[in-house]
């Protein structure tokens, strides 16, 4: 069974900041990364990202075919309670990945 947000705020994590999936979490082996989004007054818990794959984000054709396969500039990617618009997050240019 999953963690819901409100336990997951209670044990330290900050809203809208990513962080690597622990061992003996749900999710870890499937996915990279767990985030508490909120946006408008609702939260999720989302996670996200291959726990298997690489973040190629300093190869500038890397970036630029995940970002164009993705659809990272549309508009369905800027709503913060999906995970589109977390791994298009870690895909930005020139800054580190969180978490």
């Amino acid at each position: 069974m999953g963690q819901s947000a409100d336990q997951l705020l209670k044990r330290g994590m900050k809203t809208n900041k990513p962080r690597r999936i622990r061992k003996g979490e749900p999710g870890y082996g499937k996915k990279k990364f767990v985030v508490v989004a909120s946006q408008g007054g609702k939260k999720r818990v989302i996670r996200f990202g291959d726990a298997k794959m690489a973040i190629r984000r300093d190869n500038p054709k890397a970036r630029k075919n995940f970002r164009s396969r993705h659809g990272c500039d549309k508009p369905a990617a800027k709503n913060k309670l999906t995970a589109k618009y977390w791994s298009c997050f870690q895909w930005r240019a020139g800054s580190k990945v969180k978490g």
